[in-house]
Order: structure tokens, then C-alpha cells, then sequence
């Protein structure tokens, strides 16, 4: 005790374990959907911690990097677990990313008053989603290579500063040397200090105005004389060890894809990613992985270049809106009526549409297809205001259930 006495008195270490889990309160009523923000967090640890041992190895230089990877893959002590724990990360951070972002549609975790807790986590997807695309190229395989050669070239589409900004990028006319050494700065410094920064604020201003839960209920509305939500237990030890119990489960289905299936049938690597980057042959087929494809579906929907990067834009900044689109006084699923529920229904399967049309070769009926579901998607938030105004909601307990 007197060292911890000591400690505080130069640092506030038992306050924040007081104000952020002994003493923070949350709902009693979290459900299943509530484990994938801890998850997500026990990634961005994995990530980080097998990409500090992935550098010591990694060589950023066009003639080695490939080489260097084979290395790690087959010379090194354990090199083979560190890099397909890395690789089956990346894919397992989008899924438990997107469960946890679909959690927020279901029990609208981004209306008032967590509105800065939405924005805060959206960052934190876009910088993901950079640092996704800025890794893949650090393999320097085929796919590599030529994914971002397909989507550094985008930046050209912009009017007037277009080509300049993608030769920017590259640090090059072409991908190369230059490309692949800031891309590596930026996977391994940039992006992950912006990244632990973001989730900083975002559970700080979760922890501020306190967790939502399924019934959209408010806990600190109702208190009991010690000034304690009626409705609320403290997060430790409740879901500390609860999600733990999550943590547990998702290490057991990870490890069965780790050690069985890393690649996922080519999901998570693509077999083009074995070969080696090579300028002068194209592949057949190039698709960014899983987590982009939906984005890239939206944008070879549009025949026009332009307004294909600016619908593959827009698909992502409609996401920080929500906040102000949704005109319902409800919060959760279980209280809304049928117009969102059929809306969010729509949104589902048109994302998940979405995801294999951008895997699909650019042919007439998929391209009518990824334009049907393309306007579904931009539908369910462009039309918000009007059917969360008209909606058939149904009354809100004032506890929770």
C-alpha cells in the first residue's frame, strides 16, 4: 500500500482505475453484442505487438522485402506464427470493427449524447482502414503491388491537384522503392500512434457520457442516494471477467483459422500475394481484400471515374452523419418501428452484396448488381430523416429491462 500511496501521489493511477472500471458504471442489461469493443482492443495489442516483432526481420527495399518475408516465414524461430497472427489479425480486426459499428446501428449508439463517442470511433475506421491498405503493400507480392497501383491511381481522378497528389503518394511516377518505404513509416509509426490516440479519446468520451445498452435506456437518469445508477454495476470485476469470457472465445475460433486456415480460401491472403511484385505482368483479376471489396464495389458501379471515387467517398463520410440523420426519438431496435427495421434489413444484405460484387470480375450483371445494391446503400441513409420521423415507434421503458 505504501508504494501505491506513493505512486499516487505523483500520478493519478488509482483514480483512473477507479473512475474508468472499479467505480464506472455501466448497464446491467449488456448483451452478446457488447464483447466486440473489448475484442477490439485485444487486437490492436496483438497487432502491435507482432508487427514490433515483424520489423526486426522485415527489410523495406523492393529487391528484399518478398525475400525477407520468406525469411520470417522460414528461417526465423516462430516466424511463421508471428506473421500469420499478423495476417489473420488484420481480417479478425475488420470482423469484430463491423459487429461492433453494426451494434451501434441496432441500439443507436450514436444519437445524442454520444455523438463525439460515434465520431471518435469512425476516425478510428478510417485510420484503420489505412493502415490496413498501407500493410498490404509491404509483402511487395503481386497483389500488393498492383492493388496499390489500382488505388493510388484513384488520386488522379481528382480535378487539378489529382495527378500531383498521387505522384505525392507514390513518392514516384510508378509504385516503387520510394512508395514502399513511406508506406512502411506509415504502417509502423504514423498510423498506429494516431490509431492509440483515437481510442484514447474514444473511450474517454464513452466513459464521460456513460455506455449505451440495449433497451436505448438512459442509467444515469435514475440514481440512488450514494448517487449511483439504479440500473448500472461496476464494470470491474462484472464485465471484466464477463469479457473475458468473450476474449476466450474469440481466441479459440482464432486460433482454429491460425493454425488451420490462415489464408481462408484466399480471403485473408491471396494466393497472387505468393508471387512475387512483377510491373511488367498484370494479374488476371485485382481485388483489394475482404474488408475493402464493398467500398470497391460502389466504385466500379459508377462509370465514371470521378464520381466513382466520390461515391466510394461518400460511402464512408454518409457514416459520420448518422449522428444527425436519424430523427427518432428512440434508440434502440427493440422499441423502433417497422420503417428502420426494414431499413436496416436492406443495408445488411446490400453491404454483404456489396463485399462479393467487389470480388467479382467488372462484367454487365455484376455491375447492374453493385448499382442496384450501391443505391440501397446510399437509400438507407440518404432517406433517414424522413422514415425515422414518421416511424411507428413504440413506447420506451423508463428502466431497463
Amino acid at each position: 500500500m505504501r508504494l501505491l500511496d506513493w505512486i499516487d501521489a505523483r500520478f493519478p493511477a488509482s483514480k483512473l482505475w477507479n473512475e474508468h472500471l472499479a467505480e464506472y458504471y455501466a448497464p446491467k442489461n449488456f448483451n452478446f453484442w457488447y464483447f466486440f469493443g473489448s475484442l477490439a482492443l485485444v487486437i490492436l495489442i496483438l497487432q502491435i505487438v507482432t508487427g514490433i516483432f515483424l520489423t526486426m526481420h522485415y527489410k523495406p527495399d523492393t529487391a528484399l522485402a518478398f525475400a525477407s518475408v520468406e525469411y520470417i516465414m522460414r528461417d526465423v524461430n516462430w516466424g511463421w506464427l508471428i506473421r500469420y497472427l499478423h495476417s489473420t489479425g488484420a481480417s479478425a480486426f475488420f470482423v469484430v470493427v463491423y459487429l461492433h459499428m453494426f451494434r451501434g446501428l441496432l441500439y443507436g449508439s450514436y444519437k445524442q449524447p454520444r455523438e463525439l463517442v460515434w465520431i471518435f470511433g469512425m476516425l478510428i475506421y478510417v485510420a484503420l482502414m489505412a493502415e490496413a491498405f498501407m500493410g498490404y503493400l509491404l509483402p511487395w507480392g503481386q497483389m500488393s503491388f498492383w492493388g496499390a497501383q489500382v488505388i493510388i491511381s484513384l488520386f488522379g481522378a481528382i480535378p487539378y491537384v489529382g495527378e500531383g497528389l498521387a505522384l505525392w503518394i507514390r513518392g514516384d511516377f510508378v509504385v516503387a522503392d520510394a512508395t514502399l518505404n513511406r508506406f512502411f513509416a506509415f504502417h509502423v509509426i504514423a498510423v498506429p500512434l494516431v490509431l492509440l490516440g483515437l481510442v484514447v479519446a474514444h473511450i474517454i468520451a464513452l466513459h464521460e457520457v456513460g455506455s449505451n445498452n440495449p433497451d436505448g435506456v438512459e442509467i444515469k437518469k435514475l440514481k440512488n442516494d450514494q448517487g449511483i445508477p439504479v440500473d448500472g454495476i461496476a464494470f470491474h470485476p462484472y464485465y471484466s471477467v464477463k469479457d473475458l469470457v468473450g476474449v476466450i472465445v474469440f481466441l479459440f475460433i482464432f486460433s482454429i483459422i491460425l493454425f488451420y486456415m490462415p489464408e481462408m480460401g484466399g480471403w485473408f491472403l491471396e494466393k497472387d500475394n505468393f508471387i512475387p511484385a512483377d510491373p511488367l505482368k498484370t494479374p488476371e483479376h485485382i481485388v483489394p481484400l475482404w474488408y475493402f471489396t464493398p467500398f470497391y464495389a460502389i466504385l466500379r458501379a459508377v462509370p465514371d471515374k470521378l464520381f466513382g471515387v466520390l461515391a466510394m467517398g461518400g460511402a464512408i463520410v454518409v457514416l459520420f452523419l448518422l449522428p444527425w440523420l436519424d430523427r427518432s426519438p428512440v434508440k434502440s431496435i427493440r422499441y423502433r418501428g417497422p420503417l428502420f427495421k426494414t431499413a436496416l434489413t436492406l443495408f445488411t444484405i446490400s453491404f454483404f452484396a456489396l463485399g462479393y460484387l467487389g470480388t467479382q470480375p467488372a462484367t454487365g450483371l455484376y455491375t447492374l448488381m453493385a448499382q442496384i445494391f450501391s443505391v440501397i446503400y446510399f437509400s438507407f441513409f440518404l432517406f433517414m430523416p424522413f422514415y425515422t420521423a414518421i416511424d411507428k415507434d413504440k413506447p420506451v421503458p423508463d428502466r431497463v429491462t
